[in-house]
């Protein structure tokens, strides 16, 4: 195919998706339109948007960061590349400790493949092809597109380098009937795929105008992207060195960035950030009830702290299943919970106040006494025992003791036959005429029930009627880029670069805004416990551990832990006891898993792409 202008587009009437054909054929069936149809109106660019930003790296509700839940079902595709209806709780929260779930260990380590090169050349075509249509959609209209075309290139590509490093950049159309020699192109280096990621945003930012329409790019997405981006490539240049394994991509510079550049990235992430001040604010909607604020920061559709989100729709079949996955059948039509958040993320905020100065467990009247003393944020973020969805309570409770003596560490240390409590193999089961377990668990065999003592809050829809919650039915959109996440990048480049003046304004904004106390001083730790606290279960504590070559060392063997409720019947009070998540599964992450090994299939299309990253 030797010119654009012969490309043929077609368009699927039952999905919207667009595929691009390299086949010239004499007559054009009634759903093919050639690429001057596309081009020439903003309808025909917007309808070959769509696929372009549908298919974009996001890790949203519906990414499974592996194929090991099976094919997809019922049309619910997506960027998951491999999962079905029961998506939502095999994310990547549930292997690293966030939560547990139902991955055992590292299981996510090496990837499913994603190889998006398709969908750069739909990118591609439309950076060829725009200038070519000024006099339909104006030189204005065409150069906000092109600014676009660039941000969706720079995320792709952002997909792509944080999971193998360097990859080749490809910026024109290639045409499949060149000498195989001249498509079989090599890896670029690491630094190289960074800064093209830095300059195509750029350009979206210098390009596209300063607002949109939800679920597009403008201007201030582009900048946020970029301070995400930058700043992930300077902890590969400052901490790429630390506890990785050496290789040839390494000596090559596939894998890895000098660290002389980890200052310029992380001063282009905090500039990036800087951008931002005065266009986006933080949810402040319910001044006077913090809790309830922070629930609805994800929820509000009118949100100024929104920069971009993804959308779903029950009508285009790209409904989620978030309300009904995350939570206990008990409180929705249809559900099957399977990811439960751990008590060592809830520490993250502070040790609980479950014992007494003499170690035996705090006594309190009931399960929402513990939950009522902690950060709003927390209480926002968690659901915990005693909280309330639908009308309906959490009465999480793995057991009963007739009476309890002694401290909680003895206790739990004993061997499970030999303490004194009375458990329950069912919701049914009763003791003095009070039932055992709560109707919402602790596990006891059955994989709806929590393993901690804890579900998900964030992003939990409570006004939908028990009667709807059901798989596919969820349609609240996922914030991909929201200012206090924008803030954390800033306060984090900004303590990299030594200004901890910046960085403890940034932060205690944030802290603000949760209803904690406000810091008089910030270091690196607290600025990275910060975004712990405030991004879980929003898929970027992976790539946190990644980038900060942390995760071999977190992940070292780690077993986390749960929170267990339990009655004492002689003194009609509830304690809480730490103990093993009930799996008690081991988590490890070997250090090879700082980079995926390229797609196997791809290696045998193009043996320029070794060598392959180290240990594969």
């Amino acid at each position: 195919m030797k010119s654009i202008n012969k490309l043929i587009i077609a368009i699927s009437v039952t999905t919207g998706a667009l595929v691009t054909s390299c086949q010239k054929l004499d007559i054009a069936p009634p759903n093919i339109f050639t690429s001057d149809v596309i081009f020439n109106s903003q309808a025909g660019v917007t309808s070959f948007l769509a696929s372009i930003y549908q298919d974009l790296p996001i890790e949203d509700f519906k990414y499974a960061p592996s194929t090991n839940d099976g094919a997809s079902t019922n049309g619910y595709a997506g960027f998951q590349h491999g999962a079905n209806d029961w998506t939502e709780f095999y994310n990547e929260a549930a292997a690293t400790g966030e939560e547990v779930g139902p991955w055992a260990g590292m299981d996510i380590g090496t990837g499913f493949g994603y190889w998006p090169y398709a969908d750069i050349r739909n990118v591609n075509i439309m950076i060829a092809e725009l200038p070519n249509h000024v006099a339909s959609l104006t030189q204005t209209g065409v150069n906000q597109l092109l600014g676009e075309a660039h941000f969706l290139r720079a995320y792709y590509y952002f997909g792509l380098a944080k999971r193998y490093g360097g990859v080749p950049i490809i910026t024109t159309v290639q045409d499949p009937s060149a000498p195989l020699a001249t498509l079989q192109v090599h890896r670029d280096k690491e630094q190289a795929v960074w800064d093209f990621i830095a300059s195509e945003l750029d350009l979206g930012y210098n390009m596209m105008p300063a607002t949109s329409v939800a679920g597009r790019a403008n201007k201030y997405v582009a900048a946020a992207l970029k301070s995400r981006a930058m700043l992930y490539a300077a902890c590969v240049a400052k901490y790429g060195s630390v506890n990785f394994v050496d290789g040839q991509a390494v000596t090559a510079g596939y894998a890895g960035i000098p660290a002389s550049a980890a200052t310029g990235y992380f001063q282009a992430a905090y500039d990036a950030a800087k951008l931002l001040d005065g266009v986006y604010t933080l949810y402040n909607g319910y001044p006077n009830d913090k809790v309830q604020n922070y629930v609805e920061v994800f929820l509000d559709a009118a949100s100024p702290e929104n920069i971009f989100i993804k959308q779903y729709s029950m009508a285009n079949k790209t409904a989620h299943s978030w309300d009904d996955t995350m939570s206990p059948r008990y409180f929705t039509a249809n559900a099957l919970s399977r990811s439960y958040p751990t008590l060592d993320l809830v520490e993250r905020w502070g040790n609980l106040p479950i014992t007494n100065s003499d170690g035996t467990p705090t006594r309190y009247d009931n399960r929402a006494q513990l939950m009522q003393t902690l950060e709003p944020r927390l209480q926002a973020t968690i659901y915990f025992p005693g909280a309330t969805l639908r009308g309906l309570t959490f009465d999480m409770q793995r057991g009963i003791y007739p009476s309890f003596s002694g401290t909680a560490a003895a206790e739990v240390a004993k061997p499970a036959n030999s303490r004194s409590y009375i458990l329950a193999g069912s919701t049914a089961t009763l003791y003095q005429g009070m039932q055992v377990i709560g109707n919402t668990g602790p596990w006891t065999g059955d994989d709806e029930y929590t393993r901690t003592g804890f579900y998900v809050r964030k992003y939990i829809n409570f006004n939908e009627a028990q009667s709807a919650v059901n798989l596919n039915t969820s349609v609240q959109p996922w914030i991909d880029l929201r200012y206090a996440e924008v803030l954390l990048n800033r306060a984090e480049a900004a303590v990299e670069l030594g200004n901890t003046s910046d960085a403890l304004t940034d932060i205690n904004l944030i802290r603000a805004r949760a209803g904690a106390a406000l810091y008089s001083s910030v270091t690196l730790d607290q600025v990275r416990n910060e975004r712990c606290m405030e991004l879980a279960f929003e898929n970027q504590y992976y790539w946190d551990l990644k980038r900060w070559r942390t995760a071999d060392v977190v992940l070292d063997k780690a077993h986390f832990q749960g929170l267990m409720p339990y009655y004492v019947y002689d003194e009609n009070k509830y304690i809480f006891l730490a103990e093993p998540e009930l799996f008690n599964r081991e988590y490890t992450f070997p250090k090879q898993d700082y980079y995926e090994p390229l797609p196997g299939g791809e290696i045998a299309n193009n043996p320029n792409l070794l060598p392959n990253n180290p240990g594969y």
